[in-house]
């Protein structure tokens, strides 16, 4: 069992920052793949961005590719989103998952664990 507390997020005007962290408690947190997502009101969630266990592999979104860095720290048990740059279609609620194969991918259903989420509200 893996629990995921998403923070940091908040309410800004384009081309503001935001860093999101997600904290987990549980499984041995430097052995999962973490993965951020992100869902818009009356939209699908999508993906934004994912790193592997070791963060030897990560992938973004391209329509974040640039804009959004995705870190994890092993010995704190969090996983994080710097965001620059944001603008209105970012807005949505950000959720961070856990994929317990250690291999991150951009697949939803590749992710076992689901944290609540954080809003992110971007103004014009």
């Amino acid at each position: 069992q893996v629990l995921l507390a998403e923070s940091g997020g908040g309410s800004v005007q384009t081309g503001a920052s935001l860093r999101l962290s997600c904290a987990a408690t549980g499984r041995t947190f430097s052995t999962i793949g973490m993965g951020w997502f992100r869902q818009a009101p009356g939209k699908e969630r999508e993906f934004v961005a994912t790193i592997n266990y070791n963060s030897l592999y990560i992938r973004y979104a391209n329509s974040v590719k640039g804009r959004f860095t995705i870190s994890r720290d092993n010995a704190k048990n969090a996983v994080y989103l710097q965001m620059e740059s944001l603008n209105p279609e970012d807005t949505a609620v950000y959720y961070c998952a856990a994929d317990r194969r250690g291999l991150g991918t951009a697949l939803p259903a590749d992710y076992t664990y689901w944290g609540q989420g954080t809003q992110v509200t971007v103004s014009s």
